[in-house]
């Protein structure tokens, strides 16, 4: 502190000789007239003007961060019109004027009241004027000037970061750069050596050195090993001065870390690996893994296995697992235990990246001998195959062998095989397997058009060891053998016009064969010999199985006869060949004078050539006056209400009477049947409601009721059925009025009143009394009743 006060006393003085020189330069060169007219009067009355003298500075300049007990002398002002009388006044305005500079108005001294700061303002810009005090009239100008903020060393120096970080490669070369820190000082670099900057380390030695001047961090060890030490912590100084006793500082902590470079090769950790496998594993499977150690890390220690050499190089195969950096040896071939019990490889690991600037430490590489034991397992029967196909001819006989197939134990122990069929894959059961030796034969015949391929599989289980089991497939082709004979393609109608041309083609016919195509076509078509010589028609065998039928004769007629059947014979190219008759329908029909159909029908064209068109309205017109007239005679009889059913007391026979008694014994064998007699309507299902009163009364026929002593019962009952069948009035039940005959073998005897005539009662009823209380009930009926007329 001391030396600080010693070193502004000397500034202050020096900045006194300075300005004070600076005076006196000013009162020399710069003298202006006096704004108040002195006057000097010379030789022979002549006035004379003198020049007025300028202001007087005392001192430019102030020390920032002063803190004395006074306001500190900025300077003073002075006018040469100044008498000292207290007449002139001073008068300061500008940049922080009454705020932090005042002035003396008498005197003109200015003042600092506040400590000022360099780094917050360097200068400030007053101006000065002098007036008169009693009236405040400018005795001269206004005079500008400005007063600076002398710089002292009060500000450290400060880092940009506090913390630095960076990264430089492990082996570099001595005084390769690493980072640049930089540091500032808000002093003022222009005026001595505050803000001269000097750059130390302070921790990090000897392994990092920095430039004094630039702040570069440099490496200062060669060969540093990131293996060895990955991150170092530097500590550097910033200070002012120039570096010098009484300088300011500042510090930052830089982090450097070493990167990796690939200076190790790949290392296993023993030489020998040992390892086994079952000999049930299949393809694919893990075996084991090896590692090599690689100190490296990222790309530089990246691994590669890879087999080069070894008796296990085509039964196995390594990858790498790139995530734990490590190979991975898996099963490549099926191995077996009874062949090969066990291998040996050998396997390397490389650097996947080489450097070639460490070249030198390589080889980048190291090899492992891997042993690999086969281990015995208990292994499903194995088929010879991995499928079967075999061919049978359809319709061969049951018990046909198909084929054969066979599967062995890979064991030692060589057990005994069974077989049999999956079921599942023979649910019509066309074959059976012989579980000893593996013959398959047919169980039915087989039908090539129905399935051409059957498709079963087979099973081959151990005798001792029912889960030891294996599976083969067995395609079964049906060979075709000639057993369908060809038919028309399509169902052919042909058409022939009446003024067909002889020779004139009018259809053509292919055919179909179910058969293989070496069973099917060629076919050959031809005429039965019976018909070779048919008069109306030829047949055309067109060699490519087509044929085609033409007309021999010319002109048909539809009224002698519109239909002809035309027997056409077909036979495919099978071994032996077979064939079949075939009808081809060939209708005659009318065509124009282009060949074209107009009709096919003969009613059509015997009407056509019978009456005229007037004819034809006239009877559809006569047709629909009997219509209109039909539908007025229902809509009348529709408006009349009868009853349901006609009561007429002196037609007894046309009621139903229930008789709780039994029918004629068994010589009544040639009663009627009474399901004769049930409704129509009931019998299709539909029983009309009985509480529907009918619309028409139905008028009995005259001459339609047989004579009540008819024999013939059946003829009876089927004009009384035609008339109920026939009869809109008829109620919705089934009903019969009359007994036409009844049975010959009745004790009673008849009791219908149709042959009242020949009976000696007389229609007296009362004879019923005797029959006992099963004709009571009858008796009281017709006993007090007159009897009635037969012809009723």
């Amino acid at each position: 502190m001391k030396e600080d006060n010693c070193l502004h006393a000397a500034l202050i003085c020096l900045g006194m000789l300075y300005y004070s020189h600076a005076i006196t330069t000013e009162k020399l060169n710069h003298a202006r007239p006096s704004l108040h007219g002195h006057h000097e009067k010379g030789k022979e009355g002549q006035v004379l003007h003198r020049s007025k003298r300028g202001w007087v500075w005392n001192q430019f300049f102030v020390i920032e961060e002063y803190t004395g007990p006074d306001p500190v002398l900025v300077g003073r002002l002075h006018s040469d019109i100044d008498s000292g009388d207290g007449n002139i006044k001073y008068i300061l305005s500008g940049e922080g004027a009454g705020i932090i500079f005042v002035i003396d108005d008498k005197s003109g001294n200015i003042h600092a009241t506040k400590t000022l700061d360099r780094e917050e303002r360097a200068q400030y810009t007053l101006t000065a004027q002098a007036v008169d005090r009693n009236t405040n009239r400018p005795l001269e100008p206004p005079s500008e000037f400005i007063v600076k903020v002398q710089d002292i060393n009060d500000n450290p120096p400060e880092f940009l970061h506090e913390n630095y970080h960076a990264n430089v490669p492990e082996r570099s070369n001595v005084g390769t750069s690493v980072i640049q820190v930089t540091a500032s000082d808000a002093d003022d670099p222009t005026y001595g050596n505050s803000a001269k900057l000097v750059y130390s380390i302070l921790e990090g030695q000897p392994y990092f050195s920095v430039e004094a001047q630039t702040g570069i961090i440099r490496t200062a060890l060669p060969n540093m090993d990131r293996e060895a030490k990955e991150e170092y912590h530097v500590v550097i100084q910033a200070k002012d001065m120039g570096g010098h006793m009484g300088g300011l500082s500042g510090t930052t902590k830089v982090t450097i870390t070493l990167t990796d470079v690939n200076d190790n090769p790949p290392k296993f950790p023993q030489s020998v690996y040992q390892m086994s496998v079952s000999e049930a594993a299949v393809p694919g499977e893990e075996v084991g893994r090896v590692k090599a150690k690689d100190p490296d890390i990222g790309e530089n220690g990246l691994v590669a296995y890879s087999i080069i050499d070894g008796d296990g190089m085509d039964m196995f195969e390594i990858t790498t697992d790139y995530e734990t950096q490590e190979g991975v040896i898996k099963l490549k071939k099926l191995l077996d235990f009874e062949t090969k019990k066990s291998y040996s490889l050998k396997v390397e690991a490389a650097n996947v990246h080489i450097d070639p600037k460490f070249i030198s430490n390589g080889p980048f590489k190291d090899t492992v001998t891997v042993k690999i034991s086969v281990e015995d397992a208990d292994e499903p029967p194995v088929f010879l195959k991995p499928s079967y196909i075999f061919e049978v001819q359809e319709n061969a006989a049951s018990g046909t062998v198909v084929g054969k197939v066979h599967a062995k134990d890979p064991d030692a122990a060589n057990s005994a095989i069974r077989y049999s069929i999956d079921r599942h894959t023979d649910l019509e059961r066309y074959f059976i397997i012989n579980a000893e030796d593996g013959n398959i034969k047919t169980i039915k015949a087989l039908d090539r058009e129905e399935i051409a391929w059957h498709n079963i599989s087979v099973f081959a289980v151990e005798v001792h060891k029912q889960h030891q089991e294996a599976k083969v497939p067995v395609a079964i082709k049906v060979v075709d053998v000639n057993d369908n004979a060809p038919k028309f393609a399509a169902a052919y109608e042909a058409f022939v016009c009446e003024n067909a041309r002889s020779n004139q083609q009018f259809i053509t016919i292919s055919a179909d064969d179910k058969d293989d195509s070496a069973n099917g076509p060629r076919f050959i078509f031809s005429l039965p010999p019976e018909i070779i010589h048919n008069p109306n028609f030829t047949l055309r065998d067109n060699r490519d199985n087509t044929a085609s039928v033409l007309v021999r004769r010319e002109g048909f007629s539809r009224q002698k006869q519109d239909l002809y059947l035309l027997p056409i014979v077909i036979s495919d190219g099978g071994l032996p060949p077979m064939s079949s008759t075939n009808t081809l329908t060939i209708r005659v029909c009318g065509c124009d004078s282009n060949g074209s159909l107009l009709s096919c029908n003969a009613e059509a064209y015997i009407l056509n050539a019978g009456l005229s068109t007037g004819a034809l309205i006239a009877i559809l017109a006569c047709i629909v006056i009997l219509l209109v007239i039909v539908v007025l005679f229902v809509t009348l009889k529709r408006q009349k209400k009868e009853p349901l059913i006609i009561f007429e007391e002196e037609d007894v026979r046309e009621n139903i009477i229930t008789y709780d008694d039994e029918g004629g014994g068994e010589e009544d064998t040639e009663a009627f049947d009474i399901a004769t007699l049930q409704n129509p309507d009931g019998i299709n299902g539909f029983i009309p409601r009985k509480d529907i009163k009918p619309e028409y009364q139905y008028m009995p026929r005259p001459g339609l009721r047989p004579a009540p002593n008819s024999v013939d019962v059946d003829d009876f009952i089927n004009t009384r059925i035609q008339e109920a069948d026939n009869d809109p009035t008829a109620p919705p039940y089934d009903s019969i009025q009359i007994y036409g005959y009844e049975g010959r073998g009745s004790v009673a005897g008849s009791l219908s009143s149709l042959e009242s005539a020949t009976t000696d009662s007389d229609l007296d009823y009362d004879y019923l009394q005797n029959w006992g209380p099963r004709f009571k009930k009858l008796a009281d009926l017709y006993g007090s009743k007159d009897t009635f007329d037969d012809d009723c």
